[in-house]
């Protein structure tokens, strides 16, 4: 289906029928997803909103503690992946070169980081290739709670709208193959505020699996939410329980003293004074018994169930101890953790590939031809024993079981095979006219 098609069929062929798509239920529901997701981020949890309690015939504020651990999680799966930078590789050195060139000028290791960063914390996020004021290629990231695809029935995105208010103002930027188009109600009434020629085609769709809908993603962010909610509660009301319960009640067996005028009335509040009493009475202070056993066993299945279903290694949360390690071990630990990360990057990878395909496009444009195909790989950020590691490379190179550049690949200080080779053969000249 065209977007010709699209509009005709379900909009009568309006020529605003951008105001009336933004409307839709599928995208009022996955936008308001996304909003509750920030909220939550920003420390708007649920224990927030427990009521406060009467004690002792009195207000009683009760503790609401929030716990951050989501932004803790989600910063390790987006660290876990990118912290070492993707590192670009083509067998053609021209297209290497011309892509590395785009890459730093653009600042592109800032901005995938950016890309996960969303994608992770709100399971898509979608970014707009183009030719800066500067000539210079770039993108532009565009935030999921603005951004209002539009799929035909198969699913393939045939157009693109940018929706955001501001002021009370709309503001809408209508993306399609060939055209981007601004438009506005400033003025009480809807009008184009600019129409450019779209050269780069439309925004790029990162996305993570939705087992429901897979025109969208889904946060790894809703998984722990109820798990934190339930530590949070758990924590708040042991508090609770601790300061309430911790001074105890004083209990009076036997002949009280009292007077008429009540004089002789026992102070609740008593610490510190000595109380006379009959010798048949008995005097002491009732406490309640706080079962810490039990609140400490609630709370480590609970965090042990977050780690697991997070697919975060404990020793990364500071959750166990450990000694010296061997690098299989080290893995071992890691494995659950680089699972995830390669679902991630395989998210990337299908973004990656549209943003390769838009940059030659513009490079021609510009005058720019490459021929060769451009690829990357990923360094996931495992702690390593590198002493080992390297002895073991060395032993492999040195009995010419492999070559120098697959032992460059596998060296944890070098990221970028290619460049390094370069410098070696430069070096190797150097040295040979120098003993000449």
């Amino acid at each position: 289906m065209t977007l010709k098609e699209y509009i005709q069929k379900y909009y009568d062929g309006s020529n605003t029928w951008f105001q009336e798509e933004v409307t839709k239920q599928w995208h009022f529901e996955r936008v308001q997803n996304i909003l509750d997701l920030k909220e939550y981020l920003s420390g708007k949890h649920a224990i927030l909103y427990r009521p406060n309690e009467q004690y002792n015939g009195k207000p009683y504020k009760t503790r609401k503690i929030v716990l951050q651990l989501a932004k803790t999680l989600l910063n390790f799966e987006t660290s876990f992946l990118l912290k070492n930078p993707v590192t670009l590789t083509s067998e053609d050195k021209q297209t290497l070169e011309t892509f590395k060139e785009v890459y730093s000028k653009a600042r592109y290791n800032s901005i995938d980081f950016k890309i996960l960063d969303k994608m992770v914390k709100y399971g898509e996020t979608y970014e707009y290739v183009y030719i800066d004021e500067n000539g210079n290629i770039t993108s532009r990231i565009i935030p999921a709670e603005d951004s209002y695809p539009v799929f035909d029935e198969t699913g393939n995105m045939i157009a693109f709208i940018e929706f955001y208010i501001v002021d009370g103002i709309s503001y809408y930027i209508l993306y399609t193959e060939n055209e981007v188009t601004q438009y506005t109600d400033d003025s009480g009434e809807l009008h184009i505020t600019g129409r450019y020629k779209n050269i780069s085609g439309l925004p790029i769709q990162y996305k993570t699996i939705n087992e429901l809908d897979s025109c969208k993603g889904r946060s790894s962010l809703e998984d722990y939410i109820s798990i934190i909610d339930s530590l949070e509660d758990l924590i708040s009301k042991y508090h609770d329980g601790l300061y309430k319960f911790i001074s105890g009640v004083p209990v009076l067996k036997g002949t009280g003293l009292t007077s008429k005028d009540d004089k002789g009335r026992i102070d609740p509040n008593a610490v510190g004074f000595m109380l006379q009493i009959d010798d048949t009475a008995e005097f002491q202070i009732v406490q309640n018994k706080m079962d810490s056993a039990s609140f400490k066993a609630l709370y480590e299945i609970l965090m042990t169930q977050l780690l697991n279903i997070s697919q975060t290694p404990a020793i990364a949360m500071n959750a166990v101890e450990i000694s010296n390690l061997s690098e299989t071990s080290i893995r071992m630990m890691y494995s659950l953790a680089s699972v995830k990360a390669r679902l991630n990057e395989d998210a990337l990878l299908d973004g990656f590939i549209q943003r390769w395909d838009k940059i030659k496009k513009l490079l021609a444009l510009k005058g720019i031809q490459i021929t060769g195909d451009i690829s990357c790989t990923f360094e996931y950020d495992i702690p390593l024993n590198a002493t080992e590691m390297i002895n073991n490379i060395t032993t492999l190179k040195q009995n010419g079981l492999i070559s120098l550049e697959t032992a460059l690949s596998r060296t944890p200080y070098i990221y970028d095979v290619a460049t390094e080779m370069q410098k070696i053969k430069s070096d190797t000249i150097g040295s040979s006219a120098e003993n000449e």
